[in-house]
C-alpha cells in the first residue's frame, strides 16, 4: 500500500512540470522573433550612408562636367576660326610672292605708279599679319633655328658645311600657330654635313587637332 501514493506523487510532479513547460514556451517563441527583428536606427544610418555616397558622386559628376564645359567653351572662342585663318594664310602667301617678285631692282626702277602699289601691297600684308596675330595666329620664324619636325616640315636638304647639320636655311613657306597649337607647319630646307646639333629638350605645342605637327602629317 505504501507504493501506490507513490506512484501517485510521480506522476503529479510529471503532470506539473509539464505544465510548467507548456507556460513557458509561448514566452520563448514571443520573444525570439523580437530579437530578429533589425534594427530601425542601424538600418536608417545605412540608407543616410547611402544618400550621403550619391549625392557626393553626382556633385563629382556635375564638377566634372562644368570643367569639361569650360574647357570646350574656351577651345571654341580661342580655335574656332582655324579654317578660316587657313584660308586667309594662302591670302598672305601670294601677297608674300607677289612682293617677293619685286625685287630692290626693280622697285628703284619702277615709276612713281609701281611704287606706291608695290607699298599698298606691302602695307596691307602687314595689315593683315597684325589682324592675325589680333586673333592669336602667329608667325613661326625658323630660319637659323633647329629643325622641329613638330614645328617644322622639311622639304629637302641643302648641303652647308658651316652650320651644324639640321639647321634651318630656308624657309620655303613659313608656318603658323594659333593659341598654343599648330596651325600651319613651316615648310623649309635643312642643312645637311656640318656638325651634329645639340638635342632640344623642348616641348613642342600642339596643334589646332590637339596633336602635334608631324602627328598631323
Amino acid at each position: 500500500m505504501r507504493g501506490e501514493p507513490s506512484h501517485e506523487w510521480d506522476e503529479r510532479a510529471m503532470t506539473d512540470t509539464t505544465a510548467r513547460a507548456a507556460d513557458a514556451a509561448p514566452e520563448q517563441d514571443e520573444a525570439a522573433p523580437a530579437a530578429a527583428a533589425p534594427d530601425p536606427v542601424a538600418e536608417l544610418a545605412r540608407e543616410a550612408a547611402d544618400l550621403k555616397d550619391r549625392l557626393l558622386r553626382a556633385l563629382a559628376e556635375m564638377e566634372n562636367l562644368r570643367r569639361r564645359t569650360e574647357r570646350e567653351v574656351a577651345d571654341a572662342r580661342s580655335y574656332a576660326i582655324s579654317n578660316f585663318a587657313r584660308d586667309v594664310l594662302a591670302v598672305s602667301d601670294n601677297m608674300g610672292r607677289a612682293l617677293a617678285a619685286v625685287g630692290p631692282e626693280l622697285r628703284a626702277a619702277a615709276d612713281s605708279g609701281v611704287k606706291a602699289l608695290v607699298e599698298g601691297i606691302d602695307l596691307t600684308e602687314r595689315e593683315l599679319a597684325k589682324v592675325l596675330e589680333k586673333h592669336g595666329v602667329r608667325k613661326l620664324e625658323p630660319q637659323g633655328s633647329k629643325f622641329d619636325p613638330n614645328l617644322h616640315q622639311a622639304m629637302y636638304e641643302v648641303p652647308d658645311e658651316t652650320v651644324p647639320s639640321g639647321t634651318v636655311v630656308q624657309v620655303v613657306q613659313p608656318g603658323y600657330t594659333i593659341g598654343e597649337r599648330i596651325l600651319r607647319p613651316a615648310l623649309v630646307a635643312i642643312a645637311k654635313g656640318g656638325p651634329k646639333a645639340a638635342a632640344s629638350a623642348a616641348e613642342p605645342p600642339a596643334n589646332d587637332n590637339g596633336g602635334t605637327a608631324s602627328e598631323q602629317e
